[in-house]
């Protein structure tokens, strides 16, 4: 198995991209570590990531919007592993409204948890893997995080920012040979996304397809570098 002996923590563990993410890196070898805000959604994650490898994932539930809950994640998976080798950022959440209508408390808790999150957890996971010297972090970002769409301001913003700063920590950190990219899917299936009106799911993305996506970025050569953000997407419009 290509990742045996690593360790990869999977933020917004519980479901959707994040669950299909974990399942997929245990499934190569890997020693999954597994956080979110809902326990039993993280419980259920683990389970599968049993019953497909028999082995145990470490689940901590957390909300990585505070920085003190960051710091609890990085020390659990120290703790239980002595290294991190991949950290995924997929947990985000998601608001709608034109810039005009944008409260103070949607901006607040998009850019925290959508930006901020992902910024505070490398900013405790680099240290150790540029001890190491080596790592691997993906950012789950969105094709909002490219494009510009309409009623998509704050939740936008929040990926476009993502985007950079991915180049920012790259530039940081490529001489201690650690590799960051950072994944804009399309629409994709999920918990959040399953009931939205006019969504054809045959013509989506799902859960699976991300994953497929994050284990050949992290199984390559550690001598490669892809290029990001990196865009994928159907290729029919899934809105019918």
């Amino acid at each position: 198995m290509k990742l045996d002996g690593k360790t990869a923590l999977i933020t917004g563990a519980g479901s959707g991209i994040g669950r299909g993410v974990a399942l997929a890196l245990a499934a190569e070898g890997a020693r999954v570590a597994i956080c979110g805000r809902r326990l039993h959604k993280l419980d259920e994650t683990a389970a599968e990531i049993k019953a497909v490898t028999e082995k145990n994932a470490l689940v901590i539930q957390a909300d990585i919007s505070i920085t003190e809950e960051v710091k609890k994640v990085l020390t659990a998976v120290m703790a239980e592993f002595g290294r991190l080798d991949i950290l995924i950022n997929n947990a985000g959440i998601f608001d709608q409204a034109p810039l005009h209508e944008t409260s103070d408390s949607a901006w607040q808790q998009v850019m925290q948890t959508n930006l901020f999150g992902p910024f505070a957890l490398m900013r405790e996971a680099l240290p150790q893997m540029r001890a190491q010297k080596s790592g691997h972090i993906i950012n789950i970002s969105s094709e909002s995080g490219i494009e510009y769409y309409e009623g998509d301001t704050v939740y936008g913003l929040s990926k476009h920012a993502l985007n950079d700063l991915e180049k920012f920590a790259q530039k940081e950190n490529q001489e201690y040979n650690i590799r960051i990219n950072t994944i804009c899917p399309g629409m994709v299936v999920t918990e959040m996304s399953e009931n939205s009106a006019g969504l054809d799911h045959s013509k989506c993305l799902f859960p699976e397809d991300i994953a497929d996506l994050v284990l050949w970025l992290v199984t390559r050569r550690q001598n490669i570098k892809i290029g990001t953000p990196i865009l994928i997407q159907t290729m029919l419009n899934p809105w019918e």
